[in-house]
């Protein structure tokens, strides 16, 4: 009974010891890296629906590489972001001998036959190129290490705080997680613990500023399942400040301070006022709305509806201005007051300042009549009228008298408009900017820091 025991040991050992002559043999220098991918992959020592036999968790490493960013409007919430995604995990069923020449395997074209994480994308809007990768890269090393990268393109679907467009700074995140296996089969972590992404020295952007990014692990909020391993990706990008003031801020300056120059302009100048004014309002109106059927459509009040409304009515103020003081210009003096142009206000109402002090100034500056003694002959209210009020002039010999301002000739009101204008206008003005680019810069800073 010994012997054939000892018979059937010793046909066993020389079985195994040809298989591994021959698997030695499939290994030499002289082997393709085919060949020996066709021996690893075969049917009967490899099955791709099964996970690495390892003892703990298949754990995969995962990086990414920035390639390229774009947006494909200026004003727009989405941002085309290319990258290479890189991952990285170990399976002892495809180790190989050191025999070989080759330090990799390239396993392109074994793609379907090997094991790979069903990574998938989410939180990420839409990709730009099919979901079946067309360009990647597999290789399998000799400890049985594979490493999988593949070339992605997602057009980003972008959170911004549109009530201060453009002083926001729009973020766009995506994660990836397996789609089949749970936590405890598969665990994707940042190789070498990265907590930014790596960018290509070539990375060419298009109206696309990223001023931070972040790698991280998904939150409740950034998985769809708690229980199944996830990583995000965090991309903050800013506007392009000077391109808004080149084309929105400064022009809009312009012609808000432009409808300013009718204040200095003669009060009866129509033809000139009444062109400025115009012209600066159809200016604004069709640079505005040229700007503005590019903007996102939003509910609520944002920093561009605030820039346009308080602008048109800066410049449609100036234009009611000018109605306002063409309107009193034209108005009929009252007691025949006469206006002689080129006359100073402060001049003209001096000598009844100083005539009010017991000083007659004899002087041909005011515009009031005099008499014989050189006294203005000025309306007063005398009080011995009796009940009724009565007026008379100044030497008419009324006892008891109050005097009174003779009224204002309608040009000089006109006149007087016109100087308050010039400084209430560009005081307030002045104001309005400082107070727009302030508040929403400090309203971006805030958010910055939270």
């Amino acid at each position: 009974m010994g012997q054939p025991w000892m018979l059937v040991r010793a046909a066993a050992i020389l079985l195994v010891t040809r298989q591994t002559l021959a698997l030695s043999d499939i290994f030499e220098d002289g082997k393709s890296d085919k060949e020996i991918l066709d021996n690893l992959l075969r049917a009967t020592r490899y099955d791709k629906r099964l996970l690495p036999p390892v003892q703990e968790t298949v754990k995969v490493d995962v990086s990414v590489l920035l390639l390229s960013l774009a947006s494909p409007d200026e004003s727009s919430l989405k941002y085309e972001v290319e990258f290479l995604l890189q991952q990285q995990w170990f399976d002892p069923r495809l180790k190989y001998s050191n025999q070989s020449r080759y330090d990799f395997l390239n396993a392109i074209h074994h793609h379907n036959d090997i094991w790979l994480p069903d990574t998938y994308f989410i939180m990420h809007g839409d990709f730009k190129d099919p979901l079946i990768p067309m360009h990647f890269s597999l290789r399998i090393y000799r400890n049985g290490t594979v490493f999988y990268s593949m070339r992605r393109h997602l057009i980003l679907s972008c959170q911004g705080h549109l009530n201060i467009f453009p002083f926001d700074d729009p973020e766009c995140s995506f994660s990836l997680e397996s789609i089949s296996y749970e936590m405890k089969s598969i665990k994707y972590v940042w190789k070498n613990d990265e907590d930014v992404l790596k960018k290509s020295a070539s990375l060419a952007t298009l109206n696309a500023y990223l001023i931070k990014n972040q790698t991280l692990e998904c939150n409740w909020n950034n998985n769809w399942r708690g229980n199944y391993s996830c990583l995000g990706v965090k991309l903050i990008f800013t506007r392009d400040r000077a391109f808004y003031f080149t084309t929105v801020f400064i022009p809009g300056i312009i012609l808000v301070t432009s409808s300013f120059i009718t204040f200095w302009l003669e009060w009866n100048a129509v033809p000139a006022r009444v062109m400025i004014g115009v012209t600066t309002m159809l200016n604004f109106f069709t640079t505005s709305n040229g700007f503005r059927s590019t903007l996102p459509v939003v509910s609520n009040l944002t920093a561009m509806n605030v820039w346009d409304g308080v602008c048109m009515c800066f410049i449609y103020a100036s234009l009611l201005e000018f109605v306002c003081v063409n309107y009193v210009g034209r108005k009929r003096p009252l007691h025949n007051v006469v206006y002689r142009p080129g006359e100073n206000p402060v001049i003209q109402r001096l000598p009844a300042v100083l005539s009010r002090i017991g000083i007659i100034l004899a002087s041909p500056l005011g515009d009031k009549k005099r008499d014989s003694t050189g006294v203005a002959n000025e309306i007063v209210s005398c009080t011995n009228c009796g009940p009724n009020p009565c007026t008379h002039t100044a030497n008419n010999g009324c006892a008891a008298e109050v005097r009174k301002k003779e009224p204002p000739h309608p040009i000089r009101v006109a006149k007087t408009i016109d100087v308050i204008a010039r400084i209430t206008f560009p005081t307030a003005f002045a104001v309005f900017l400082i107070f727009f680019f302030y508040h929403y810069s400090s309203y971006t800073h805030s958010d910055e820091h939270t």
